[in-house]
């Protein structure tokens, strides 16, 4: 861990967790790499000061690149930047990846800005929009039916006061519909008892779940899981990142199949052939932040490195059966 610091870049501004195990866990870096979550670029500065000689920059959030316009120069033609989603990455690049990061969920960045309207925190429009196009929060909270708002914050939140929540929401938007993030939490949080000190605000999970709903990210996920599986090449790295349950679950599934760990079968059934895996796990567990992260970023502690690396064998067909994907019901994907 330590010999890696020195690989990292001076002055990132919202330096991703996991960074220095991240970086250690995929040494030697070489090649050419692809960061899926471009966000503030501390991961792709990171895989380029540790010896990638190209990372391939990827975000469906236009407003990103505006933000690394200072720094981005300095790399030249090892640094490509691109507009658009991880689902869609091994579209990115002609020749095969040496590496693909994959960091999950909502950036600081995001979070800090109040008029991207992701924090429960700060008052800002009700929007939640990654991409910054296509419907909003505001628009999954006063047009979707109680039912569906319900069907939402437990299945994508595991929010178990979803019901009651969303009776509220629907209730509070007879009178004026929702616009602000504050406006929604104060809702949320007369549902929900105050916890004790320490726990985390009522209204975490069910901002997480509309958030997850708006950006469609467990779809994104498996689809950039199985991009990331086309794009590489023999030996090439694919290092995720991720922040909750929800996530770490679908990932972990994800490699376990792809590895040839998704289960034998019973002893009595017909013996079939055993294809070669795609993937070979470089760590049976998950990976999480020590000590001296945790008191330099308590954003860190529900995070989770999973590293695999690519076999030679042919990219298998999508398969998101037995992935633990949340199941919403044909009326909560509106």
């Amino acid at each position: 861990m330590a010999a890696q610091a020195s690989t990292l870049p001076d002055a990132i501004p919202h330096v991703p967790v996991l960074l220095r195990p991240l970086l250690a866990a995929v040494a030697p870096v070489s090649g050419l790499w692809l960061d899926g979550t471009f966000g503030a670029g501390g991961y792709a500065r990171g895989l380029l000061e540790a010896g990638a000689d190209c990372v391939i920059g990827v975000d469906r959030d236009p407003m990103v690149f505006e933000m690394a316009a200072d720094w981005t120069k300095k790399y030249g033609d090892r640094l490509r930047l691109v507009e658009g989603t991880f689902s869609k990455l091994d579209t990115y690049s002609d020749t095969p990846l040496d590496g693909v990061v994959l960091d999950l969920g909502v950036s600081s960045m995001q979070l800090d800005q109040a008029e991207r309207g992701f924090s429960f925190m700060k008052e800002g429009p009700l929007d939640m929009r990654m991409s910054q196009t296509g419907p909003s929060a505001a628009d999954l909270v006063n047009k979707a039916t109680e039912s569906e708002i319900a069907d939402v914050l437990f299945q994508y939140g595991e929010e178990r006061a979803s019901r009651r929540i969303a009776k509220a929401i629907v209730t509070a938007r007879a009178d004026a519909p929702f616009e602000t993030t504050l406006q929604l939490a104060d809702v949320i949080e007369k549902c929900i008892p105050r916890g004790k000190p320490g726990q985390s605000h009522p209204a975490t999970r069910s901002f997480q779940a509309i958030r997850i709903a708006v950006n469609d990210e467990f779809g994104e996920l498996v689809a950039g899981l199985e991009a990331a599986e086309r794009a590489l090449g023999a030996g090439g790295q694919l290092a995720v990142v991720t922040f909750h349950s929800l996530e770490d679950r679908i990932v972990k599934r994800f490699l376990q199949a792809r590895s040839g760990g998704g289960g034998q079968g019973s002893r009595y059934a017909p013996e079939t052939e055993q294809k070669q895996p795609q993937f070979k796990l470089k760590f049976r567990r998950a990976i999480g932040p020590d000590d001296e992260e945790l008191g330099e970023n308590p954003r860190a502690r529900s995070a989770k490195l999973r590293v695999a690396i690519r076999t030679g064998a042919e990219a298998a067909p999508p398969n998101r059966t037995g992935l633990g994907l949340p199941g919403l019901t044909d009326r909560g994907r509106h």
